[in-house]
């Protein structure tokens, strides 16, 4: 059965679908010694798809791991501010994983990383509406600001989805959104008047962070992630 290239390429986890195809457009990309210049192209078992001089095993196990990302740290492979990333603390044999979504500098918690790029791509897809959970921690609150935020707002032009908030005390916040906008809990609770103090994530769609300490990695197990693809 016939592929699309790019599709092939980000089933080998080397890419994601959009950087497959940018692989191919700067000639990065052979099929049988031949450079292929053009994602409209198919290719099948009996291929040999070469990227970068090196050829590639499409439909590899599918592996997905949970990272509890310390504070402080970018969720990129390098920054320019030469700040530290999340490569700087996990073992080189993880450097070629791929993040699902990102945490920003401050936030802590769970971070999904992958050798499939079409996994990692699928998850972070907004219209999946996969819900994400965070504990937040705030100088104060109260029902009735929460309520806006429960129904929707709109900030600067922005609309932000409902979110589900349910109160721990008096400075702490379980908070799951389905939208995945950049620093969306952020910028909604201050909207409100409750500015976030720190910002910790608990739970990506079905997997729990549990009692994984800051800074350490595992790997998830088969029948989990049978579980993520099939709710995809």
């Amino acid at each position: 059965m016939k592929t699309r290239l790019a599709k092939y390429i980000s089933t080998s986890g080397i890419a994601s679908r959009r950087q497959a195809e940018e692989l191919i457009n700067s000639g990065a990309v052979s099929v049988n010694g031949v450079v292929v210049n053009t994602p409209v192209f198919f290719v099948d078992e009996n291929d040999k798809v070469s990227v970068s001089g090196h050829e590639i095993t499409p439909e590899q196990d599918i592996k997905l791991y949970m990272f509890n990302k310390p504070i402080n740290t970018m969720t990129t492979t390098a920054d320019p501010e030469h700040r530290k990333t999340i490569y700087d603390v996990l073992d080189k044999k993880y450097k070629n994983l791929k993040y699902i979504g990102r945490l920003d500098f401050k936030t802590t918690g769970l971070l999904l990383l992958t050798n499939n790029g079409d996994l990692a791509r699928k998850m972070s897809l907004p219209q999946n509406h996969i819900p994400r959970t965070y504990i937040a921690t705030v100088n104060k609150h109260g029902e009735q600001k929460l309520d806006i935020a429960r129904k929707g707002v709109v900030v600067d032009g922005i609309k932000y989805r409902p979110m589900d908030i349910q109160v721990i005390d008096k400075n702490n916040l379980r908070v799951t959104v389905t939208e995945g906008k950049k620093n969306e809990i952020r910028i909604v609770l201050k909207h409100i008047g409750c500015p976030v103090v720190a910002l910790h994530r608990i739970k990506y769609g079905i997997i729990d962070l549990g009692k994984l300490r800051s800074g350490e990695i595992l790997e998830i197990d088969k029948k989990t992630i049978d579980l993520v693809l099939k709710n995809l």
